[in-house]
């Protein structure tokens, strides 16, 4: 029998039809890496709160943690969970989601990992307007945190307009200014406070989630309900603006979508510093963190989740690294973050391009 070939017709719909399926497939492996890290992190998560609340130097059982937050009163337990422990995880948890927010959202629309509300006087200057509030002023409670996020929104207003329309390195060291300036404010100030307030103004310095009522912390969250939604919608276009200014304006993202953005991420880290102090280099760390693990792809969940992650178990650490001494968080963070920002600068990687 004579073999015969048949040549296979390809017909132009069969074509785009196999195009359609390349990319769908190229798609589905960066969703599947997403889906994994943000699940790894989110379990990360749970396990650092569980051991912040039910371990430490009185641990509780997961039975007596269920039964207290159903109201059973447990002598010794019920108020050690309520009163101390617990406030200080969600507090922990609550400040990591929006400082991994903020820096997140810092960094990828700027373009430049050193572009981070701590790195660039966002923080310090929601501390030094809190701390002439409490000082010089005699403020206390809710006008001291509205004081606090005024000052994050002006000074990062300030460096955007020193710094010019564009991001790189040129903000990146007005903010660095910036900040020296705030911390010379606070340092100021810190002289002229009597021996009650320096304990309230050491909160504003270092960042702490310790001693934080309630209210406080409903109060954030009320807010991070709002902020957080609103800024999963705007940022579906995060991606784009990664590319610039004007290849995002050529996609159809205006420039005014970039701002409300980087707008959205002063206001999360005011709040967070509000309410927690700033906790050094949350901000800075979460994000490429999250980057690294989706494979060089920013997401803004993971970075939330890596933000609560790194707080809460940086308070672990600082309730029970030294015997009988409960160091603020922000000292555990900052003794992190410091080699990191060092590690990212010998590596010549502090920008993937200046704007």
């Amino acid at each position: 029998m004579t073999a015969v070939t048949e040549a296979r017709t390809v017909t132009p719909g069969s074509a785009i039809a196999d195009a359609v399926q390349v990319v769908r497939a190229a798609r589905r492996v960066p969703r599947r890496r997403t889906a994994l890290v943000v699940g790894g992190l989110a379990v990360a998560l749970v396990a650092a709160f569980g051991a912040r609340v039910l371990l430490g130097d009185y641990t509780i059982t997961i039975p007596d943690f269920v039964r207290i937050l159903a109201g059973t009163d447990i002598p010794g337990a019920t108020y050690i969970l309520l009163e101390s422990k617990l406030p200080r995880a969600v507090l922990a948890t609550l400040a990591g989601v929006a400082f991994g927010v903020a820096g997140a959202l810092f960094q990828t629309t700027l373009r430049n990992p050193l572009a981070s509300p701590d790195i660039i006087g966002v923080s310090l200057g929601a501390s030094a307007c809190a701390v002439v509030a409490i000082a010089l002023w005699g403020w206390q409670g809710l006008p001291v945190s509205a004081v606090a996020v005024t000052g994050a929104v002006a000074v990062a207003l300030v460096v955007r307009l020193v710094a010019g329309p564009h991001g790189g390195y040129r903000l990146v060291l007005v903010g660095i200014g910036a900040a020296a300036a705030m911390q010379s404010v606070i340092q100021y100030v810190f002289t002229r406070v009597d021996e009650y307030d320096a304990q309230l103004v050491l909160r504003w310095l270092t960042g702490s989630v310790n001693g934080v009522a309630w209210p406080t912390i409903r109060l954030l969250a009320l807010v991070l309900a709002v902020l957080l939604p609103l800024t999963w919608w705007v940022a579906r276009s995060l991606r784009v603006s990664e590319l610039g200014d004007d290849a995002a304006a050529g996609l159809g993202v205006s420039r005014a979508r970039s701002e409300l953005l980087l707008l959205l991420g002063v206001v999360l880290s005011a709040v967070a510093v509000a309410a927690a102090g700033p906790i050094a280099f949350v901000s800075f760390l979460a994000g490429p963190i999250a980057r690294a693990l989706n494979g060089g792809r920013t997401t803004i969940l993971g970075a939330a989740l890596t933000g609560a992650v790194v707080v809460v178990s940086a308070d672990y650490v600082a309730d029970y690294l030294v015997p009988d001494t409960n160091l603020p968080v922000g000292v555990v963070t900052g003794a992190v973050g410091a080699p990191f920002l060092l590690w990212l600068l010998a590596r010549g990687r502090a920008g993937r391009r200046a704007a």
